[in-house]
């Protein structure tokens, strides 16, 4: 399936009818969900994860779950799974700290002073970037403190930062302190942009024709590439080009679409950016983020939070205090990499060494397409088949270029006794409270059962939340 978004929902109609004619039965029915995940031709990467079961579980109601079944586990947008050669490489360190003591910086395999240089040919790939745009280090927050102090340098006529009205509690927290810390207002100096009145998501349009009339106030446009709330996919491409039009700098919080879309930094011509690695790269809780610094500030010597490791490697150990700042994103670099969180990054460059991204794209439009057709067909708000009084859509764009795994489900009731039921049916999901559920199929690990289960799962949820109305 090529990339190309026309007519969405009518190709996954036409593609679900033809693919029950021929096996002879309904689109809606389990038998076709699991005849579908059985020819996928990508089977064999979910078989590269640990897969939770319900018996193992939290929170499940074990006469509602078969304990040896594994959970519907739709939550990779929050937390990914872990792939199973993360286990073999970590107890692999973890003898060589036992036996090597401090020889095990430099000694193979994965020298824990370069062990994030390890794993920067394959995230480079990934995020389209040369490997010496790239750095591994810190977490997000606390690289986009690092990549703000280094590229908002306000004056009076450009001091504006420009995000979107719903960025990630952190993005805002981080906005607003830098702001503070350059001595100026937020209240003068941050752009919340709204979509608009009645509108869930942002039209690329309204952005560029904000920027367009006020991108001379503009220091820095910083959205995020997927939005965590709505699952939108921004046109991070446009938005870029049009942001230098203006003569701003143009960085991206990509938490959200860093292995889950294909990305074209260094082509886009992105200033920054900054990712976690833990939702749909699907490290540890918490594991090593990353950064892009495009390649025209390479030999940029622009102030910066500098540390031992922004220091030349050659040099570093000349131990005389005087600064021989590395090149690229390597100088943003603060201190020596964890390589306890270096591990998980290359457990799951392991993974990607049997799927591209654009592979798991093509995957992505019909799985998420899939869990479109049922939610409608069984919740959706004028659905004949609906056997409840709650029903739900989705508020995430309809245009598959517009979005990546996830759907953001809105209810007409509060979800608090939905998502228990869910729970308790070993389903995971991740909740927006009052009414927002996120539902992910993630084209790694998930497949048409996961989500034809899920479905079913929310009905029997919803028809029992029903009762607490």
């Amino acid at each position: 399936m090529s990339d190309d978004c026309t007519d969405t929902q009518q190709r996954i109609n036409d593609w679900l009818n033809g693919e029950a004619k021929k096996h002879e039965t309904e689109p809606t029915s389990r038998v076709l969900a699991d005849i579908l995940s059985d020819s996928c031709s990508l089977k064999h990467v979910r078989e590269q994860f640990a897969y939770p079961k319900n018996g193992k579980f939290p929170h499940v109601d074990l006469s509602l779950a078969n304990p040896d079944e594994e959970c519907i586990y739709m939550c990779g947008n929050s937390l990914g799974l872990m792939p199973k050669a993360t286990r073999a490489l970590m107890d692999e360190q973890l003898t060589k700290w036992a036996e090597h003591g401090v020889h095990g910086h430099l000694s193979e395999p994965i020298p824990w002073a370069h062990g994030d240089e390890c794993a920067l040919d394959g995230v480079a790939k990934l995020v389209g970037g040369k490997s010496e745009e790239v750095a591994l280090m810190n977490g997000l927050t606390v690289n986009v403190h690092v990549l703000l102090t280094a590229f908002y340098k306000p004056t009076d006529k450009r001091h504006k930062i420009l995000l979107e009205s719903k960025a990630f509690p952190s993005d805002h927290y981080a906005i607003e302190s830098q702001i503070r810390l350059h001595g100026r207002s937020v209240e003068e100096s941050m752009i919340c942009f709204e979509p608009r009145e009645g509108e869930e998501t942002y039209r690329t349009e309204d952005i560029l024709d904000y920027i367009d009339k006020n991108g001379d106030e503009i220091a820095i446009i910083f959205f995020s590439g997927v939005q965590y709330y709505t699952g939108q996919l921004f046109d991070i491409p446009t938005i870029t080009k049009k942001g230098h039009e203006k003569g701003c700098l143009v960085g991206w919080d990509l938490a959200h679409a860093f292995g889950n879309v294909p990305l074209e930094l260094h082509h886009w011509d992105v200033d920054f950016a900054a990712w976690c690695s833990y939702k749909y790269f699907n490290t540890c809780a918490g594991g090593l983020a990353g950064a892009f610094v495009h390649e025209r500030f390479k030999y940029d010597k622009r102030d910066r939070m500098l540390g031992w490791w922004s220091h030349r490697m050659k040099t570093r150990f000349h131990m005389d205090n005087q600064l021989d700042l590395d090149d690229g994103a390597a100088g943003y670099r603060i201190s020596n990499p964890p390589v306890f969180l270096v591990v998980p990054v290359l457990g799951m460059l392991e993974v990607f060494k049997s799927v591209t991204m654009e592979q798991l794209r093509s995957k992505s439009f019909y799985l998420t397409g899939y869990l479109e057709y049922l939610l409608k067909y069984y919740c959706g708000e004028d659905s004949p088949h609906r056997k409840s009084k709650i029903w739900c859509r989705s508020i995430t764009p309809k245009n598959f270029c517009e979005r990546g795994c996830q759907l953001s489900l809105k209810f007409n009731v509060s979800i608090d006794v939905i998502y228990k039921e869910l729970t308790r049916r070993g389903v995971a999901v991740d909740k927006r409270y009052p009414y927002i559920i996120r539902a992910t199929p993630v084209h790694l690990y998930n497949n048409f059962t996961d989500i034809h289960r899920f479905v079913m799962a929310l009905q029997e949820s919803m028809r029992e939340a029903e009762k607490s109305l």
